[in-house]
């Protein structure tokens, strides 16, 4: 598939985990991809393994200028913006009472306050060139509350919502704008809070498909949202978790059970 010939894409964090699959996928389509991530060096690796489709910015997508700088740099190099993957973000453990202020704006300014930044500095871009569409990394614990990371639950909910205010905003202007919510998957970011072969193994337990998802198959999710066959889709929250979502939390009754209750017998 050709989805994205003769189309420019900007992703952040693009130098490894779901970022880094993403670039790859995209690029498999036919796009020309900017590679941003802080990590510069890791996006001059990528981009030199893929060759003359990509470039590399370095950016700290909690500064806004720098953000604004990221997407000019984009424009005058591939002379237009078709879509924009707002995916760099980090995550930490605690509770509440144990956050400090700057640990808390941390957390705010990477994972929700620069989706705002990459909007904000792309919609006047893809208004003038006639539309364009937007993705941005979401989380199911954006969509439910996790024990230990209040904080990234508190900025993925956020996303989840802005990106439904931003879908209203610019729908008339032809700019489509989704999100993608992983489930757990295998990431440098995950690796960071699920690091132990036990807290592996007990995540694995808690998903219905068995398994953590690959990036690859998150970026099968985004190209799919960025491309023209979702081109009646905006707003959407997209949940890509093995199954996560679809149960209550509770214990698997079938394992634990010491017998069958039949109801036609008891």
């Amino acid at each position: 598939m050709n989805r994205f010939e003769n189309r420019v894409a900007l992703v952040t964090g693009g130098a490894s985990g779901i970022g880094a699959a993403s670039v790859r996928r995209l690029v498999t389509e036919g796009a020309q991809v900017m590679i941003a991530d802080l990590d510069g060096e890791g996006a001059e690796q990528l981009a030199s393994e893929i060759g003359a489709m990509t470039d590399t910015f370095q950016v700290d997508v909690a500064d806004s200028s720098a953000v604004d700088d990221m997407v000019k740099a984009t424009v005058e190099r591939f002379g237009r913006l078709d879509v924009l993957f707002n995916n760099a973000g980090i995550v930490s453990t605690g509770t509440v009472d144990t956050l400090s202020d700057e640990h808390w704006k941390r957390i705010m300014d990477v994972d929700l306050s620069s989706v705002m930044y990459g909007c904000r500095a792309v919609i006047p871009v893809m208004r003038a060139q006639g539309g364009g569409a937007i993705v941005n990394t979401a989380s199911i614990s954006g969509l439910f509350g996790d024990w230990g990371i209040p904080a990234y639950n508190a900025a993925k909910g956020a996303v989840v919502n802005l990106t439904k205010a931003m879908a209203a905003d610019h729908a008339r202007d032809n700019i489509r704008v989704n999100a993608v919510c992983p489930g757990g998957v295998e990431t440098p970011l995950v690796a960071e809070v699920v690091a132990s072969r036990r807290a592996q193994i007990e995540y694995k337990r808690l998903v219905p498909q068995g398994r953590m998802g690959k990036p690859e198959e998150i970026a099968a999710a985004v190209a799919f949202l960025a491309s023209d066959d979702a081109s009646y889709v905006t707003g959407h929250n997209l949940v890509v978790d093995g199954g996560v979502t679809v149960t209550t939390g509770q214990p698997n009754f079938t394992a634990i059970a010491e017998r069958w209750w039949d109801p036609l017998k008891n």
